[in-house]
């Protein structure tokens, strides 16, 4: 038998393929032969570095954090930012771009997935809010941009109420649920001094709203 002498290659097919398929059929209604068809790859070439169509969805899920860290990252490091400018840009960046548009398409196939939830939940309370959220939030209490006592509590409610409360993909709601989430999300950010969410960023959520709404058949 060949030896594959670009397995990375392989592996990326197969999850841009795969992902492709979920968001046009739906996890649930993609099989491991239209992966098959659609990489032109053998059954045990997939099988080789997949055990089932589950783990291929938990390594794209793991593939969209490791690219949403780096994003994160980017904006961690921004130069010319102070610590206001830098949080209000992290959100920016999570909605924003096309790229973030199909990550966040992804996610209701996703959440669906225990073994997935889990990840993501512990991965909010352990990489996000305190490796690129909390350092922000003491960037803006160290350059006078932001006044906030407690930088990891308040990194960690502002994430439970955006990526678990607002997000229409992984809290199903009609797209006027998600404007009026995110009108309460402003005046508490407000209320305590913090600038996150524009218009542009609340039409975001809504758009997202009815993008789930339609991928369910649903009117609104």
């Amino acid at each position: 038998m060949a030896r594959n002498r670009h397995p990375e290659a392989t592996v990326e097919r197969i999850l841009t393929e795969a992902a492709r398929l979920f968001l046009q059929k739906g996890y649930e209604k993609t099989s491991m032969q239209d992966i098959m068809e659609g990489t032109g790859l053998s059954k045990g070439a997939i099988y080789h570095h997949f055990s089932s169509k589950e783990d291929i969805l938990l390594r794209i899920g793991e593939r969209m954090g490791e690219e949403n860290a780096a994003a994160l990252q980017r904006v961690l490091d921004a130069p010319g930012l102070n610590g206001a400018q830098k949080l209000k840009e992290v959100f920016r960046t999570a909605l924003q771009g096309e790229r973030q548009a199909q990550m966040l398409r992804m996610i209701p196939f996703l959440i669906d997935n225990p073994r997935f939830l889990a990840i993501h939940v512990r991965e909010i309370f352990e990489l996000v809010a305190p490796a690129y959220i909390a350092p922000i939030l003491e960037e803006g209490a160290r350059d006078g941009s932001l006044r906030v006592e407690r930088p990891r509590e308040m990194a960690e409610a502002l994430m439970v109420l955006s990526d678990m409360w607002i997000n229409p993909l992984l809290r199903p709601a009609t797209p006027e649920e998600v404007r009026q989430r995110c009108r309460t999300f402003i005046a508490i950010t407000a209320a305590l001094g913090l600038d996150v969410l524009d218009e542009a960023m609340v039409e975001r959520c809504v758009d997202y709203a009815r993008w789930r709404a339609q991928a369910n058949g649903e009117t609104n």
